[in-house]
Protein backbone atom coordinates (compact mmCIF):
# COMPACT_ATOMS: atom_id res chain seq x y z
CA UNK A 1 0.00 0.00 0.00
CA UNK A 2 1.49 3.38 -0.98
CA UNK A 3 2.08 6.02 1.65
CA UNK A 4 -0.36 8.43 0.02
CA UNK A 5 -3.09 5.77 -0.15
CA UNK A 6 -2.49 4.76 3.47
CA UNK A 7 -2.82 8.36 4.61
CA UNK A 8 -6.04 8.73 2.63
CA UNK A 9 -7.48 5.63 4.28
CA UNK A 10 -6.50 6.98 7.72
CA UNK A 11 -8.21 10.32 7.03
CA UNK A 12 -11.37 8.58 5.85
CA UNK A 13 -11.39 6.35 8.93
CA UNK A 14 -10.98 9.36 11.23
CA UNK A 15 -13.79 11.18 9.45
CA UNK A 16 -16.05 8.17 9.83
CA UNK A 17 -15.29 7.99 13.55
CA UNK A 18 -16.08 11.67 13.95
CA UNK A 19 -19.36 11.34 12.05
CA UNK A 20 -20.41 8.41 14.22
CA UNK A 21 -19.47 9.84 17.59
CA UNK A 22 -19.04 13.60 17.25
CA UNK A 23 -15.72 13.32 19.04
CA UNK A 24 -12.19 12.59 17.91
CA UNK A 25 -9.90 11.68 20.80
CA UNK A 26 -6.66 13.09 19.42
CA UNK A 27 -5.01 16.35 20.40
CA UNK A 28 -4.79 19.04 17.71
CA UNK A 29 -1.35 20.13 16.60
CA UNK A 30 -1.79 23.58 18.16
CA UNK A 31 -4.05 24.18 21.11
CA UNK A 32 -4.83 27.35 22.99
CA UNK A 33 -4.85 27.10 26.76
CA UNK A 34 -5.50 28.91 30.03
CA UNK A 35 -2.76 31.15 31.43
CA UNK A 36 0.37 29.12 32.20
CA UNK A 37 0.36 28.09 35.86
CA UNK A 38 3.28 28.47 38.22
CA UNK A 39 6.09 25.93 37.94
CA UNK A 40 6.05 22.72 39.96
CA UNK A 41 8.80 24.00 42.25
CA UNK A 42 6.91 27.24 42.89
CA UNK A 43 3.72 25.24 43.42
CA UNK A 44 5.45 23.14 46.07
CA UNK A 45 6.59 26.34 47.80
CA UNK A 46 3.15 27.95 47.57
CA UNK A 47 1.45 24.79 48.82
CA UNK A 48 3.58 24.98 51.94
CA UNK A 49 2.34 28.53 52.51
CA UNK A 50 -1.37 27.71 52.34
CA UNK A 51 -3.39 27.53 55.53
CA UNK A 52 -4.33 23.96 56.38
CA UNK A 53 -7.66 23.53 58.12
CA UNK A 54 -10.73 21.34 58.02
CA UNK A 55 -13.03 22.17 55.13
CA UNK A 56 -15.76 24.59 56.11
CA UNK A 57 -19.51 24.19 55.83
CA UNK A 58 -21.58 24.57 52.66
CA UNK A 59 -24.28 26.31 54.69
CA UNK A 60 -25.43 29.44 52.91
CA UNK A 61 -23.71 28.55 49.63
CA UNK A 62 -25.36 29.42 46.33
CA UNK A 63 -23.88 29.79 42.85
CA UNK A 64 -25.78 33.07 42.67
CA UNK A 65 -23.36 34.43 45.27
CA UNK A 66 -20.61 34.12 42.61
CA UNK A 67 -22.03 36.18 39.71
CA UNK A 68 -20.97 34.73 36.35
CA UNK A 69 -20.57 34.86 33.46
CA UNK A 70 -19.68 38.57 33.47
CA UNK A 71 -19.56 40.71 30.35
CA UNK A 72 -15.94 41.15 29.27
CA UNK A 73 -16.34 43.37 26.20
CA UNK A 74 -19.22 44.23 23.92
CA UNK A 75 -21.57 41.24 23.86
CA UNK A 76 -18.87 38.76 24.93
CA UNK A 77 -19.11 37.21 28.39
CA UNK A 78 -16.50 35.18 30.21
CA UNK A 79 -17.72 31.84 28.84
CA UNK A 80 -17.43 33.01 25.25
CA UNK A 81 -13.99 34.51 25.89
CA UNK A 82 -12.75 31.16 27.23
CA UNK A 83 -14.35 29.22 24.35
CA UNK A 84 -12.53 31.48 21.91
CA UNK A 85 -9.27 31.30 23.86
CA UNK A 86 -9.20 27.54 24.39
CA UNK A 87 -10.55 26.51 20.99
CA UNK A 88 -9.08 26.18 17.53
CA UNK A 89 -10.50 28.09 14.53
CA UNK A 90 -13.42 29.34 16.62
CA UNK A 91 -15.96 31.44 14.71
CA UNK A 92 -18.36 33.62 16.69
CA UNK A 93 -21.63 35.18 15.55
CA UNK A 94 -22.65 38.80 16.06
CA UNK A 95 -23.74 37.96 19.60
CA UNK A 96 -20.29 36.49 20.40
CA UNK A 97 -21.64 32.91 20.55
CA UNK A 98 -19.28 30.27 19.18
CA UNK A 99 -20.88 28.74 16.07
CA UNK A 100 -17.97 26.59 14.90
CA UNK A 101 -14.51 25.47 15.92
CA UNK A 102 -12.96 22.62 17.88
CA UNK A 103 -12.12 22.16 21.53
CA UNK A 104 -9.64 19.66 22.97
CA UNK A 105 -10.50 18.69 26.54
CA UNK A 106 -7.27 18.39 28.50
CA UNK A 107 -9.00 16.44 31.25
CA UNK A 108 -9.98 13.42 29.14
CA UNK A 109 -8.34 13.83 25.73
CA UNK A 110 -11.54 14.28 23.71
CA UNK A 111 -12.01 16.80 20.91
CA UNK A 112 -15.43 18.38 20.42
CA UNK A 113 -16.85 20.29 17.47
CA UNK A 114 -19.89 21.90 19.08
CA UNK A 115 -19.68 24.49 21.85
CA UNK A 116 -22.72 22.89 23.48
CA UNK A 117 -20.57 19.84 24.28
CA UNK A 118 -18.08 21.96 26.22
CA UNK A 119 -18.32 23.36 29.75
CA UNK A 120 -16.10 26.04 31.25
CA UNK A 121 -14.75 24.45 34.40
CA UNK A 122 -13.82 26.47 37.45
CA UNK A 123 -10.63 24.59 38.37
CA UNK A 124 -11.28 25.43 42.01
CA UNK A 125 -15.04 25.00 42.10
CA UNK A 126 -17.18 27.81 43.48
CA UNK A 127 -18.53 25.70 46.34
CA UNK A 128 -15.02 24.45 47.13
CA UNK A 129 -13.90 28.06 47.33
CA UNK A 130 -16.86 28.85 49.60
CA UNK A 131 -15.79 26.11 52.03
CA UNK A 132 -12.16 27.27 51.81
CA UNK A 133 -12.69 30.91 52.75
CA UNK A 134 -14.82 32.59 50.08
CA UNK A 135 -17.85 32.51 52.37
CA UNK A 136 -16.31 35.57 54.01
CA UNK A 137 -15.74 37.48 50.79
CA UNK A 138 -17.75 40.34 49.35
CA UNK A 139 -19.91 39.72 46.30
CA UNK A 140 -17.47 41.66 44.14
CA UNK A 141 -14.61 39.42 45.29
CA UNK A 142 -16.63 36.31 44.49
CA UNK A 143 -17.53 37.72 41.08
CA UNK A 144 -13.86 38.39 40.32
CA UNK A 145 -12.98 34.83 41.35
CA UNK A 146 -15.76 33.28 39.23
CA UNK A 147 -14.61 35.20 36.15
CA UNK A 148 -10.83 35.10 36.70
CA UNK A 149 -9.14 35.11 33.29
CA UNK A 150 -5.72 36.09 34.65
CA UNK A 151 -5.04 32.96 36.70
CA UNK A 152 -5.45 29.37 35.34
CA UNK A 153 -8.90 29.08 36.95
CA UNK A 154 -11.09 28.61 33.85
CA UNK A 155 -10.72 25.92 31.19
CA UNK A 156 -12.92 24.50 28.43
CA UNK A 157 -13.49 20.76 28.95
CA UNK A 158 -15.94 17.98 28.09
CA UNK A 159 -19.26 18.86 29.70
CA UNK A 160 -20.00 15.54 31.41
CA UNK A 161 -16.43 15.34 32.75
CA UNK A 162 -16.89 18.75 34.34
CA UNK A 163 -20.21 17.61 35.80
CA UNK A 164 -18.63 14.43 37.18
CA UNK A 165 -15.87 16.48 38.81
CA UNK A 166 -18.45 18.71 40.51
CA UNK A 167 -16.91 20.42 43.53
CA UNK A 168 -14.36 17.71 44.34
CA UNK A 169 -10.81 18.63 45.34
CA UNK A 170 -7.61 16.82 44.20
CA UNK A 171 -7.87 14.27 47.02
CA UNK A 172 -11.18 13.19 45.49
CA UNK A 173 -10.76 13.83 41.75
CA UNK A 174 -8.00 14.28 39.21
CA UNK A 175 -8.17 14.34 35.39
CA UNK A 176 -8.36 10.87 33.85
CA UNK A 177 -5.68 11.99 31.39
CA UNK A 178 -2.65 11.40 33.57
CA UNK A 179 -0.38 13.56 31.40
CA UNK A 180 -2.34 16.62 32.57
CA UNK A 181 -2.37 15.90 36.30
CA UNK A 182 0.85 17.78 37.05
CA UNK A 183 -0.45 20.85 35.22
CA UNK A 184 -3.79 20.55 37.01
CA UNK A 185 -2.09 20.43 40.42
CA UNK A 186 -0.04 23.50 39.53
CA UNK A 187 -3.20 25.30 38.41
CA UNK A 188 -5.02 24.38 41.62
CA UNK A 189 -2.25 25.64 43.91
CA UNK A 190 -1.77 28.78 41.81
CA UNK A 191 -5.44 29.69 42.19
CA UNK A 192 -5.72 28.83 45.87
CA UNK A 193 -2.55 30.74 46.73
CA UNK A 194 -3.53 33.86 44.81
CA UNK A 195 -7.00 33.94 46.36
CA UNK A 196 -5.74 33.03 49.85
CA UNK A 197 -7.93 29.96 50.13
CA UNK A 198 -7.21 27.17 52.60
CA UNK A 199 -6.61 23.47 51.94
CA UNK A 200 -7.62 20.50 54.06
CA UNK A 201 -5.05 17.90 55.06
CA UNK A 202 -6.13 15.23 52.54
CA UNK A 203 -6.15 17.80 49.74
CA UNK A 204 -2.67 18.99 50.67
CA UNK A 205 -1.32 15.43 50.79
CA UNK A 206 -2.76 14.64 47.35
CA UNK A 207 -1.22 17.78 45.90
CA UNK A 208 2.16 17.08 47.52
CA UNK A 209 2.14 13.58 46.07
CA UNK A 210 1.27 14.80 42.59
CA UNK A 211 3.75 17.68 42.59
CA UNK A 212 6.58 15.49 43.83
CA UNK A 213 6.52 13.70 40.50
CA UNK A 214 6.38 16.82 38.33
Amino acid sequence: MSGVYARRIAVLAASAALTATGVLATAPAAQAAPPTPISASTARTYLGQLTVRAEGSSTGYSRDLFPHWSTQSGTCNTREVVLKRDGVNVVQDSGCAAVSGSWYSEYDGATWYAAADVDIDHVVALSEAWRSGASGWTTSQRQAFANDLTRPQLIAVTDNVNQAKGDLDPAEWMPSRTAYRCTYARMWVHVKHHWNLSVDSAEKSALQSQLSGC
